[in-house]
């Protein structure tokens, strides 16, 4: 839920491509000397890895980040340059495989479906919804929405963040894409950016009427399976009528979630293969004209969610609550993975740790820049806390909770916790995997890496 957004991911390290020898299909970055290690993505379960001082960097400084960042909450920390894993946080080894709540970050992996259907022909970012939706669903206001729209956070609708997932976190949501058409619009599709959660399920949805077949079955074929995630990884949470939640829930171990950030920072190559083309992935980083900081379902540059004004203005990012993130910096050829929850310092107490996420972060690059050979920024100092400025309104709304039950203006007709549309639905907690609550996923049988 909401930007802000791991837990769990231990990673053995093997094959390592030394000098000029590339991965089939990736990029030579142009941060990387003549001297310097360059890896091949994995081709297993296991990620290349290099001694820090192989990627222009110093071990013991990256050490004391590492170690920052396990002091603050972060369970898994995962640095990667020139593609090879050069620093691990010291839990990693107990928590890498384990499944663990993206929130928010899953947006990005629906972007990336959104890339891989729109290149294969089968989904049009410009055409408004009423393309795919079926007849008379929705009103011609929320059928003139976009999927760019969609994309951008653009739709209109109104937003609260907080109760607009709550009844995913209690998976009661009868059809939430079918909810989506029902929110009242705030503004017309296309004028302003509002952060939206029913806005990416209707996303999901849409894309399953493009592809003709479930997202995940389409997912798990054209991203997991290539990347080597296999479909036991993971769970990602289906409402009562089936659909994916698009805005959060994919419950993923850190080492996948890694290959994921990878994926992204190789321009959509791995190995031999194209999963996702450049072009789709230079679009989904150009930011939208109603916010500089978001593109196609990412965060872009620095000052935005949790990227610290002290970051490179070409950093990018998946976010997800409580700060599962994925940091990409193309001009340093960096990834960073991490998870946890929160652990951002405030001295405004809790909705100072909610707002002021740019805290970790800041610190933790600080002492990650120290570490290479030749700085890439200047020291920005200690990190400065702005005043607190949240409006709760926007993230609590009663009507989101009261549409579940067929009641309240956001309710659309003939869809409450019973059925939707007359169709019956699953029961409440339907499609929970063994292990699996709201965070992660945890005992035997329960979804993860074996």
């Amino acid at each position: 839920m909401g930007r802000s957004a791991g837990f769990l991911a231990g990673l053995a390290a093997l094959t390592l491509v030394v000098g000029n020898v590339f991965a089939a299909g990736a990029h030579a970055s142009p941060s990387r000397t003549a001297d310097e290690v360059r890896c091949a993505v994995p081709s297993g379960r296991e990620f290349a890895t290099a001694e820090p001082e192989q990627a222009g960097m110093d071990s013991a400084r990256l050490t004391d980040a590492l170690h920052f960042a396990a002091t603050r909450n972060r369970l898994n920390v995962q640095v990667f340059r020139h593609n090879c894993l050069i620093g691990a946080g010291p839990s990693n080894a107990e928590t890498g495989n384990v499944a663990w709540n993206i929130w928010s970050a899953t947006k990005s992996v629906v972007s990336l479906l959104a890339g891989i259907a729109w290149d294969q022909g089968k989904l049009d970012i410009s055409a408004p919804i009423d393309q795919y939706l079926p007849a008379g669903l929705g009103d011609a206001e929320h059928r003139s929405i976009t999927v760019q729209n969609l994309l951008t956070e653009t739709s209109g609708m109104k937003v609260g963040v907080l109760t607009e997932g709550a009844t995913g976190v209690i998976p009661i949501d009868p059809n939430s894409a079918v909810q989506a058409l029902g929110v009242p619009l705030d503004n017309p599709p296309g004028t302003a950016f509002s952060y939206s959660q029913r806005n990416v399920d209707l996303l999901a949805y849409v894309m399953e009427l493009a592809v003709g077949e479930p997202l995940q079955q389409f997912a798990q074929r054209e991203l997991f399976d290539p990347l080597g995630i296999e479909r036991g990884d993971y769970y990602w949470a289906r409402d009562r009528a089936g659909h994916t939640y698009g805005y959060a829930h994919l419950l993923i171990p850190p080492n996948d979630f890694a290959k994921l950030g990878l994926l992204v920072s190789n321009e959509g190559h791995w190995g031999a293969q194209q999963l996702v083309s450049e072009q789709y992935l230079r679009q989904a980083r150009q930011p939208s004209a109603t916010n500089k900081c978001y593109g196609y379902l990412f965060w872009l540059g620095p000052g935005c969610a949790e990227l610290a004004l002290s970051l490179p203005p070409d950093v990018y990012m998946m976010a997800g609550l409580g700060m599962q993130n994925v940091f990409i910096i193309p001009s340093l050829d960096l990834t960073v993975m991490w998870t946890g929850f929160y652990g951002n310092a405030s001295q405004y107490g809790v909705t100072g740790i909610i707002q002021n996420t740019s805290e970790l972060p800041h610190e933790f690059f600080r002492r990650l820049f120290a570490a290479f050979d030749e700085p890439p920024m200047p020291d920005p100092g200690p990190y400065v806390e702005p005043a607190i400025r949240l409006n709760p309104s926007q993230f609590v709304d009663a009507n989101f909770v009261l549409a579940v039950f067929g009641g309240g203006p956001f309710a659309y007709p003939g869809c409450n916790v019973f059925s939707c549309l007359n169709y019956p639905l699953a029961p409440p907690f339907w499609d929970i995997a063994p292990g699996c609550a709201i965070m992660v996923c945890l005992g035997p049988g329960a979804p993860g890496i074996r």
